[in-house]
Formats: structure tokens, sequence, C-alpha cells
């Protein structure tokens, strides 16, 4: 069997059991540990509690994270100064799957792997890329699935209104 319609149908059963236990806006975001792709000790996402996070989940085989990662690099040159940091947490099963796809779309915002997936279990991942905003003080604000380009306009509002907040 194809690997990608595997992940499809991994991800698919993911989101059905995580509907009724989804994470939801409002709630403090989960604290999982991420692994940078270059190898090292895992990392707490909880460290960067007291910013802005944008959290994005996405996958080599995943067409929609190709175009949201230029518009997440947009995001960081224009916000980074101003308090928000993007993690781009890749949840494939190779690194060097992950490795491919970034030689062809560089980020320019921090990039780590959940291989285990326990992440993307604990905030309830539902499709590839998910989003979630984070507020300075920890709560989820604003959930995303997947990536069109007509809701750039939502995102980027959503983003100077929690980089405004104490």
């Amino acid at each position: 069997m194809n690997s990608n319609i595997v992940k499809l149908l991994f991800w698919g059963c993911l989101s059905s059991v995580s509907a009724a236990y989804g994470l939801e806006q409002g709630e403090p975001f989960p604290d999982c540990y991420l692994t940078p792709l270059s190898g090292g000790q895992p990392v707490p996402l909880r460290q960067f509690q007291g910013q802005v996070l944008y959290v994005d989940f996405w996958a080599s085989w995943c067409a929609p994270c190709a175009k949201s990662f230029p518009f997440l690099n947009t995001l960081h040159a224009k916000y980074q100064a101003k308090g928000l940091k993007i993690i781009g947490v890749n949840v494939d099963e190779t690194v060097a799957d992950a490795k491919a796809f970034l030689v062809q779309f560089p980020p320019q915002f921090t990039v780590v792997a959940d291989k285990n997936q326990q992440c993307a279990e604990a905030f309830a991942v539902k499709a590839m890329p998910s989003s979630y905003l984070i507020d300075r003080h920890g709560a989820v604000r604003h959930i995303h699935l997947g990536f069109k380009s007509d809701a750039i306009e939502q995102l980027d509002r959503v983003l100077v209104q929690l980089l405004t907040e104490p």
C-alpha cells in the first residue's frame, strides 16, 4: 500500500479519535517534547511560553504544507521582532524525508521533529498542516486546519491582535 495513503488513513483515524477529546480554543497548550532535526536532546515546547507562538504541524508528503512555508517565512520576517515565535513541527517517520522537503522549501523559522507523534496527539492534530496560535499566557487562541490563501488575512489579523496584547 502506498505510504501516503497509509499516512492519510492514520491522520483520518487520529482525527476521529481526537474529535471527542480535541484541543479547544481557550485551553492551555499541551506541553510536549520536540527534537531538533539536526539531532540532540528533546526540548520542551513550554520553554517558549511568554511569546506568541504559531505552532504548525507539517509533513513532507503534504502539498498544502509546501504552500504554507513561504507564508510562514513572511510572518516570521514581519513579526519576529514583535514577539512571534514560529515552530514548525514535522511528523514524518524519517528525518531524511523532512530534510529533503526543507531543501526545497527552506524555513526561516524554527523546525523540530515529533517522530513519535506524541505532540501531535496532545494537540489533537486533525489535518496537515494544522496550526495553533497561542497567546503569551499559553492559551490556544486560534486553530487553523489546512492551508488556503484565503485564510492569510484572518491569520494575520489574529496575530496582530495577539502581539498587541500584554
